[in-house]
């Protein structure tokens, strides 16, 4: 596994995590890039220096814990222009994040009980980012909410075959603040709490 100065090791984390998502992009079936994820990621978070895991956690883990794939939970979806306030959040040694509603989804509704707003990371290089909630939220699933796209993390699944966005909430991840007090992260606004359950991705890392 990599190792190096730290600067350079947060580099390798993304470029691998980068890489991950580059996979599922090319890839025809969703599942075997969903196991890839899963596989890559876990295999990750146990042995990568930038892991968001303690070290005593890292040994622990065997597998990130997810739900079972569930193709229902990929939807290809429109975006429509709405402007929603920029939210703020202050990520302490990392300094602040501001993001801005630019759209909303359209596609969502029907299964998961509402639409999701879709932020643009402000500053240099900007770019997508989709925090959400839903019923499972600290039950099942981090309190604070999941990430299905973020610019920063590379996590993105592309345009669809109708060249709408693709969100794939099989893939959903929790923050890393969600698995160590030393991070501080945004959080899902409560715009984007979804009514109904979304039992696809991450769930909570119990017992490590």
């Amino acid at each position: 596994m990599f190792d190096g100065p730290e600067g350079y090791e947060l580099a390798d984390w993304r470029r691998q995590m980068n890489d991950i998502y580059a996979h599922i992009r090319e890839v025809d079936d969703p599942w075997h890039g969903w196991c890839h994820w899963h596989n890559a990621r876990s295999d990750l978070y146990r042995h990568h220096p930038m892991s968001p895991l303690a070290d005593g956690k890292r040994q622990r883990l065997k597998q990130i814990p997810v739900f079972p794939y569930d193709p229902d939970l990929r939807f290809e979806v429109a975006l429509i222009p709405a402007r929603h306030p920029t939210q703020k959040a202050d990520l302490g040694g990392d300094g602040a994040l501001s993001y801005t509603g630019f759209a909303t989804t359209s596609g969502l509704a029907g299964a998961l009980g509402a639409e999701l707003t879709v932020y643009w990371i402000e500053g240099y290089g900007g770019g997508l980012f989709i925090p959400f909630g839903d019923a499972t939220n600290g039950t099942e699933t981090y309190g604070g909410g999941r990430y299905i796209v973020d610019a920063i993390k590379g996590s993105d699944f592309g345009p669809g075959p109708s060249n709408g966005l693709i969100l794939d909430f099989n893939f959903a991840y929790n923050p890393s603040c969600a698995l160590n007090e030393a991070y501080i992260c945004p959080l899902s606004p409560p715009e984007n709490k979804l009514p109904n359950p979304v039992r696809g991705g991450e769930q909570l890392f119990r017992n490590l």
